[in-house]
Order: structure tokens, then sequence, then C-alpha cells
């Protein structure tokens, strides 16, 4: 069995793992137990690691490893039919697939007030290299996770998948199959990971394949059981297994739209369900410990790749101000352009041009969720944009761009949209002598919308009103790409379906951008 063969079997839970070992050398595991967690194992008849594994935020010495134990993951109450006290988890990260090189092990504490989620931050590894790592409890064994760490210098190439916008009801995850077939050394996803309508809240235009969970997302059991059933879906899980994660979350994970503090509904009670929603994210994520602070969860965050590449994630939800003229796609909005305006928030916006100004990156790769570009809606005289967007903030992405124009590679790496763009970010969208100085790449949605649309008449006049566009595609997808000293490559890669499993995925559009050079196609 190659390497390949062996990671799809692992994430689907088919490999038998040689005894649970750990070396000399290994971090040292706790030994005792406490009776109360003796009667815990002997309890838990089912297995436990049903919402699979991940990994993320990778450093030159480690990252973080993720599981969440759960016997009954769509059990109502929103723990996953475990019991109301804490369980004790073994892990290993191991140097190969067979687990037969043993680096580092140890034993965590599943807490019952974390939905029994388990974070453990490792550190002490070597840098660039990859490594595996499984979960053990109550006499069970995860699914095999492969992860790594990052390289310390700048000629190691780096292969990253991009996606964002995954709703259950809308579609298959046959896309996160896809993307974990072509084991990438990294996945950076941006949004929407799951989302919180009722059943039917929100429908695409190809119907409803699956169901949600019942009602719309309010308080943390709902929160966590909408979260346990995405994980439900193989695919999903075994695109966690195949690589580490960089995550950030958009509007749905709480709730559509928001903005800062502000319900998009006027519903009252919004800051305890906003928190609420946070914590459920935290819990079913790979993020670090330091990232939960009170009621508030910190996203963005910057995360190198030695000296080739920087990615910097931004949270362009917490930090805004509510959205001009009542939100929506409209005309005629002149709040929107208000050089007050702010969507990162002044704290955000100090962090990002810092950490710019400070990169020594060869590239610098700008994670965010909605879309940068200007974007009319409207064929013809006049203009419709989306205010939600950064449309809605002209302002402050006119002094970002200028930002961008002054920084090594920038690469603008977006989700939100459902469909794939390909822009060039000017300062004046409306001068076409007006410069280059990054280029911003849009994935399509993971489900989001079904199979699309599949309207090329519709394309062309998008393109057509908006020149600074060179490619949009409807169709479900991912981006994967490619990065070096010298050079991205991207491929735009779309399923022609995801109403039904199985689809195959195919490079639709392809970009190659020298270093250097803002202006290839």
């Amino acid at each position: 069995m190659d390497r390949r063969a062996f990671l799809t079997a692992a994430a689907a839970g088919l490999v038998t793992s040689p005894a649970w070992a750990a070396p000399a050398s290994a971090t040292p595991s706790r030994t005792s137990r406490t009776s109360r967690t003796s009667r815990t194992s002997r309890t838990l008849r089912s297995d436990p690691f049903t919402l699979g594994v991940a990994s993320g935020d990778p450093s030159a010495d480690g990252f973080v490893l993720w599981t969440r134990l759960a016997a009954e993951p769509l059990g109502g109450d929103g723990r996953g039919g475990m019991p109301s006290r804490d369980v004790e988890v073994d892990w290993q990260v191991a140097a190969d697939e067979r687990f037969s090189r043993i680096v580092r092990s140890g034993t965590a504490t599943a807490r019952a007030r974390d939905a029994h989620s388990v974070h453990v931050e490792l550190s002490g590894l070597e840098p660039g290299r990859e490594y595996f790592y499984r979960f053990r409890c109550a006499g069970r064994l995860s699914p095999a996770g492969r992860t790594r760490t990052t390289p310390t210098g700048g000629t190691t190439p780096l292969t990253f998948a991009v996606a964002a916008c995954a709703h259950y009801e809308h579609g298959y995850y046959t896309a996160y199959r896809r993307l974990a077939e072509q084991e990438p050394d990294l996945v950076v996803f941006l949004g929407d990971y799951m989302y919180e309508y009722g059943p039917s809240g929100y429908t695409a235009l190809a119907g409803r394949v699956r169901t949600h969970t019942p009602g719309k997302c309010r308080t943390l059991a709902d929160y966590r059981l909408r979260h346990a059933q995405y994980k439900s879906d193989p695919d999903l899980r075994r695109a966690h297994a195949a690589a580490p994660w960089l995550v950030a979350f958009d509007d749905h994970e709480v709730e559509n739209n928001w903005a800062g503090e502000v319900s998009s509904t006027g519903a009252a009670g919004f800051a305890a369900r906003r928190a609420q929603a946070f914590r459920a994210y935290y819990e079913n994520m790979p993020l670090r410990r330091a990232s939960l602070r009170g009621t508030s969860l910190r996203v963005n965050r910057r995360v190198s790749w030695g000296t080739l590449a920087r990615f910097h994630l931004l949270d362009t939800r917490q930090f805004r101000d509510d959205q001009a003229c009542l939100d929506g796609v409209r005309a005629g909005c002149d709040e929107r352009l208000s050089g007050g305006r702010t969507l990162l928030g002044g704290g955000q916006w100090r962090w990002l041009e810092d950490g710019l100004h400070g990169s020594t990156a060869r590239w610098n790769l700008l994670g965010q969720q909605i879309m940068m570009a200007q974007r009319d809606f409207r064929t013809g005289p006049g203009r419709e944009v989306n205010l939600d967007s950064w449309d809605g903030y002209a302002a402050e992405r006119t002094r970002l761009l200028g930002t961008l124009s002054r920084t090594s590679n920038p690469v603008v790496l977006t989700g939100d949209a459902h469909m794939h763009h390909l822009a060039e970010l000017k300062p004046d969208f409306d001068d076409p002598d007006s410069p280059v100085v990054a280029r911003e790449l849009v994935t399509s949605s993971i489900a989001s919308d079904g199979d699309g649309y599949r309207d090329r008449e519709w394309i062309s006049a998008a393109l057509r009103e908006n020149p600074h566009f060179s490619y949009i595609d409807q169709r479900r997808g991912y981006l994967m790409a490619r990065l070096t000293g010298d050079e991205l490559s991207v491929d735009f890669r779309t399923l022609d379906r995801v109403s039904r499993r199985g689809a195959p995925a195919r490079t639709s559009h392809r970009l190659t951008l020298p270093a250097g050079s803002l202006n290839a196609r």
C-alpha cells in the first residue's frame, strides 16, 4: 500500500495500527488514572472518534493536534453522547505513517465543559518535515492524521489549498475529498465552515440534498450539534486528516452578515449568542488555546513558511462597523465611501500594517473572507455593489491597497463569493491606467449554492462590466497553489456537480504569477 492509499484508508478508519507504544525519549505520559476516569473508559461502548482528527497552525517546531470525543455525535443535547465528566486521551506523533518511529507522546484531558475537545500544542519538533499523529481513548484508536512543521529557510516549495463555504444542505463534500487526494502541505480555510440556518433556511438553486439538524443555531448546544453534523461527513474528515489547516471564520459560523456587536436581524441577546458560537467554533477547530479570550475569539494571526511566504490571516467580522445603507447589494450609497468607516478595526489595522511593513518573506499572502476587488453587479449604466464586502468600506480598502503597493509580492486569498474569481487590485478601479498593486484569488465554494448557475452569458456580462476581472466560474471547487521563490502557480479546481457524490475535479483555469510581476494572466 502506497502512502496515499494508506492515508485514505487511515482517515476512513480502515487501517489496523500497530500496538500502542512510546519511545524512551518521548514526552512522558501520565500512567495514573482516577477511579472516575476508569469508570468512564468502561462506559464508552461506542467509538469516541466519530468526528475525526485534525491539526493546524503549524510552526517551525510544532503544530496543534485536535480531536473531539463524541460517541453519539448527533445526540440532541450537543454533548455527543459523552458523560458529564472529564476523560483522559492519549496521543502519539510519529515520523512515519506506520507509527514505527514514535517521536512524541502524552496524555491530554478531554474536559466535559469543552465538549470533550482536545487541543494539544506541540513544540520541540524538527522544522520542515512531515509527521503523523493519532489518539487513543477507552481502548479505541482514532484515525491517523498527516501534518507537518514549517521550514526555516526559503528554498522549500509550498503546496497549499484554499477553500471556503460548505453549506451541508446544498451538496456533498466531494471537493474536500478531491482536495485531500492532492495531498497539499497546508489548507487555508477562509470562512463559512458551517451554516447556522435551520432546515431549508437558505435554499440553493440545485435544491436540498441533505438536511440540517433542527432549528436555527442560537445556543451553545445548537452550535455544537451543527459542528458535529458537518464533521460527520467522511470527506471533510479526510481533508482534515490530510494536512494542517489555517482556519478563520466569516459570518455563518455565527449569523448571516453580522457586523461587530450588531446582529443582522436585530435580535436581542446577540452578544451572548456570538460568544456561544465562538466557543463552539474553538471546540471544533485546531486552534491554539490563546485564541479564545473570554467572549471573543482571535483568528487574525501570522504563520510563516520559512522566508518563502508569510500568511496574514484577517478577521473581517469582529471589528467592523455595521454595514452601510442597511446592507445588501445596492446602488447610490454614499455612506460606504466615508473615510471614517472601518472593516478591520484600529487594532487589527495596526497589526496588519506592522506585519506587512516588517515582513522579510518573499511572498505575502493575505487570507481573508470577503471580496476585496470592486464588483459592479449592475449591467449597463450605474453601479450596484455588495455593501457587506470591501465595497462597503471603500476608503479603508484604498489605504490597504496603498500598503500592499509597498509589500513584497502581495497576493490576496478570498472566500465568501461561491464563485471562482481572478482580479487585479488597483487604487482606482475606474481608471484603466491605475497600477495593479496585487492579485486577488477568490475560491468558489465547497458546496454552497449547489451545482452552480451555469450561465455563460451572465459571466461574459460580468467580465465586461468589471474589466479588472479576468476569470469567473460559478461551479463548486477550491484552489490548489504551488509556491516557490520564483513564481506562484494556481489551479482553479472545479466540479461539475455536488448534488451527487463522486464528481471528478478538473483544472478550469491556471494562473502563473512570476515573482515581481503582477500582470500575468
